[in-house]
């Protein structure tokens, strides 16, 4: 009894040794993933703009009321539609108000939009993307029915549908855009899990006795990741486009609180006697959804130096 005992001790010890070593492989080859990713993203020089475009914008969002020369939402001259001046860099409005100060505020509800709503979105699609592709069978074909039917609704069309029986409102626009993005996170993270689920270390582990949590949590998530921070990053910027346009037709960020669709809208019956209302939100929402996109894209090529 003591030999077979010993042994199976034995066997037991080495196969928990080369588990142990898988395990520093994978962690060695994840962080050397994140750290070749960052070599290559550097070398990029329009992801490099996108990514300062991005730290820019976040700087000024923090800091709106120190650059922020006038009160957003108050009145600052009795003269209406101003040009862009020393006074004013960017004009004023219909109502007197400073747009250089609007654009700068109006940043902070494009952000937040981005960020929240498509972190939303993420956790979501996540949730259900790491059942679908882990457990696999009736759970799969569940889930992934219930993505193509998001995916047969035009987004903005189905964004509009949910703002109308939830009513305007920042909360509610975080709720629309997170609900409708879930679905292509879903699918994106089931097909990574997809790829590594039976690989060794995941057998290991299993055979050890892991449970699916600890395995999809500590194995499978963190190697599954980097295709999720691409489309995240590309995804915000569609999300603040979203928000611009909700905005714009009256079903987002209600008055007086400055948003870069809202003053699109505002300003829309206006643009031959002062284009200047309508350029600077216009090029703020330019602006920022190219530093996503940018960025997006230099992340997409530095994860796969295949597509170089």
């Amino acid at each position: 009894m003591y030999p077979e005992i010993k042994k199976d001790l034995k066997e037991q010890s080495e196969i928990t040794e080369i588990l142990e070593d898988a395990g520093m492989e994978k962690k060695y080859s994840r962080s050397s993933l994140y750290k070749d990713a960052w070599r290559r993203l550097k070398k990029n020089k329009l992801a490099m703009i996108g990514l300062g475009i991005i730290i820019f914008l976040i700087i000024i969002a923090i800091f709106a009321p120190l650059v922020s020369p006038y009160n957003p939402i108050g009145r600052v001259k009795e003269e209406s539609s101003l040009s862009p001046g020393m006074a004013h860099l960017f004009g004023t409005d219909l109502l007197g108000r400073d747009i250089f100060s609007r654009v700068i505020y109006g940043s902070r509800i494009s952000l937040e939009v981005g960020v929240i709503a498509v972190g939303i979105s993420v956790t979501i699609g996540l949730f259900f993307g790491a059942i679908a592709g882990y457990f696999g069978n009736v759970p799969d074909v569940l889930i992934m029915r219930m993505a193509d039917i998001f995916f047969a609704f035009p987004y903005i069309l189905g964004a509009i549908v949910i703002m109308t029986i939830l009513g305007p409102g920042i909360m509610n626009i975080f709720i629309a855009i997170g609900i409708l993005g879930w679905a292509s996170f879903a699918r994106i993270f089931r097909g990574s899990i997809l790829s590594i689920k039976n690989k060794e270390y995941i057998e290991a582990a299993r055979a050890l006795g892991a449970s699916n949590f600890r395995i999809i949590i500590k194995h499978i998530f963190p190697n599954a990741f980097a295709p999720i921070i691409v489309y995240a990053t590309m995804n915000v910027g569609s999300a603040i486009l979203v928000e611009a346009a909700l905005s714009f037709l009256g079903l987002g960020v209600q008055p007086p609180t400055p948003a870069w669709g809202k003053m699109l809208s505002e300003s829309l019956n206006y643009i031959d006697i002062a284009p200047w209302m309508m350029f600077f939100p216009g090029i703020a929402i330019v602006i920022t959804v190219l530093g996503f996109v940018l960025l997006g894209d230099g992340l997409r090529d530095a994860f796969d130096p295949r597509l170089k």
